[in-house]
């Protein structure tokens, strides 16, 4: 590979007068890249990031990947069987389930144990997803690396952006690299949902790294060994890379794709940040990345998907947590929303 300057990142973060000067991407370099796409390849890990690392793509609820769904529960669990007769064998019982402690109220919200009983020496952070962090139960272990898989259009890039913003509003550093959109466009959707991206750059809290997905051929291995001392120079706490999928087109034979793909996730975590990668799904399969590589590489992956009904009455969204890496989770298929604010996940809610 040819040898890049060096000062990359340092160009990048410079918020001189360049915020509009981002290639918004050329349609000929995007179908030369989906043409060198290989279909569907397995991956078989190297040595040592395996067995434990299983991804576990059977839903808790049973849910078909087809989903089909027609509606939510319009009541809860408790709710539903209030009414419900019980035999009292010992003529002491409950008269119905309604008088059973399960745990939580009916019509109201589960009971969880409080963070301080989690049995972890782990330093946790949220992610900032409402509903999703009450799925976590105590958050994600920091300088996890993560994967949000899915579809066009499930809201990626949007959670992407939402992980940073939670964290900046407290005080984290960020870092958001961007291959498939221009500095200039990630700013404007983060100040369309309200996040204050502009003012995070002019504290120099944040930078936004836009790079041509054509010169990283050339620049890649420079930019995986100077990530670390970079990052650590920014003091970045959260980097988010949208999206690892162009990574992977790069290279055509499947072992040098792996191996590239597996050193730069190597370099993520050296670099000592929570980083979060974005995937396009499978076209066979949205429960997998589209090469098969990154859900082994990282601590925690998320499937983001379309749910369509039998009917095809209603197209709905739903997240399902695949692993997370030393923290408890649920593993259910929750739906979700992305709104003027961005995801919101509805945990309480249902999909059938």
């Amino acid at each position: 590979m040819v040898a890049v300057s060096d000062d990359w990142f340092e160009r990048a973060v410079d918020d001189g007068a360049d915020d509009g000067s981002g290639d918004e991407g050329d349609d000929e370099d995007e179908l030369a890249f989906e043409s060198e796409l290989s279909a569907g390849a397995d991956f078989d890990p190297p040595d040592g990031t395996g067995a434990d690392a299983e991804p576990e793509s059977e839903s808790a609820d049973g849910a078909d990947a087809d989903g089909a769904s027609d509606g939510l529960f319009e009541e809860d669990f408790g709710a539903a069987l209030q009414d419900v007769d019980v035999p009292d064998v010992d003529g002491d019982g409950p008269d119905n389930f309604a008088d059973l402690d399960f745990g939580f109220d009916a019509g109201g919200e589960p009971e969880f144990d409080d963070d301080d009983d989690i049995d972890s020496a782990l330093p946790r952070i949220e992610l900032g997803v409402e509903g999703l962090d009450r799925m976590i139960r105590g958050g994600v272990p920091e300088r996890s690396l993560m994967v949000a898989i899915g579809s066009a259009g499930t809201g990626k890039t949007t959670f992407g952006l939402q992980f940073l913003n939670h964290g900046l509003e407290r005080g984290d550093p960020a870092v958001f690299i961007a291959l498939e959109e221009s500095r200039q466009r990630v700013l404007d959707s983060a100040l369309e949902k309200g996040y204050a991206f502009d003012e995070f750059l002019a504290d120099d809290r944040l930078a936004i790294v836009d790079l041509d997905p054509v010169e990283m051929t050339n620049s890649l291995a420079s930019i995986r060994n100077e990530l670390p001392r970079l990052v650590d120079e920014f003091g970045a706490e959260r980097l988010v890379l949208d999206s690892v999928s162009l990574l992977e087109m790069m290279y055509d034979d499947r072992a040098k794709r792996r191996n590239e793909i597996y050193e730069f996730a190597r370099g993520l975590k050296e670099a000592g940040v929570t980083a979060l990668l974005t995937s396009e799904a499978a076209a066979e399969n949205p429960y997998a990345s589209r090469h098969g590589i990154v859900e082994y590489l990282t601590d925690a992956v998320f499937v983001m998907q379309y749910v369509r009904p039998d009917d095809f009455r209603e197209t709905r969204l739903a997240i399902e947590i695949q692993k997370i890496r030393d923290a408890n989770h649920s593993r259910e298929k929750k739906p979700y929303e992305l709104t003027d604010d961005g995801i919101s996940v509805y945990q309480q809610a249902n999909l059938f």
